[in-house]
């Protein structure tokens, strides 16, 4: 018999395992590379820096405004998930440190 052919004590066909196997793939890959995908949209404020070879007063005033858009960005966050107290410290600290890179 072949696995399309098969029936359950139901007297329904089963699906069969294969299909289901590339589904579970389909949704782990797209899972995988969404997450490649936003992690190389979301560089450091360091790399961005450095990639445009900044130094000096240009530096210093791109790293003061990316710190002050990061920590923005990280309120609305944290009050997007409803933080309070120390979780909202520990949340706000870790997304500033990840979005201006030290």
């Amino acid at each position: 018999m072949m696995a399309a052919d098969r029936r359950s004590g139901t007297g329904r066909i089963q699906q069969p395992v294969f299909q289901e196997r590339n589904a579970m793939r389909s949704i782990i890959l797209a899972a995988a590379f969404s997450l490649v995908a936003s992690s190389a949209f979301a560089a450091s404020c360091k790399v961005e820096a450095g990639t445009k070879k900044l130094a000096g007063a240009a530096m210093s005033s791109f790293m003061t405004k990316c710190e002050t858009d990061a920590k923005a960005a990280c309120e609305k966050d944290s009050t997007a998930k409803k933080l309070a107290g120390a979780a909202k410290d520990a949340h706000m600290k870790k997304c500033v440190s990840d979005a201006v890179g030290s």
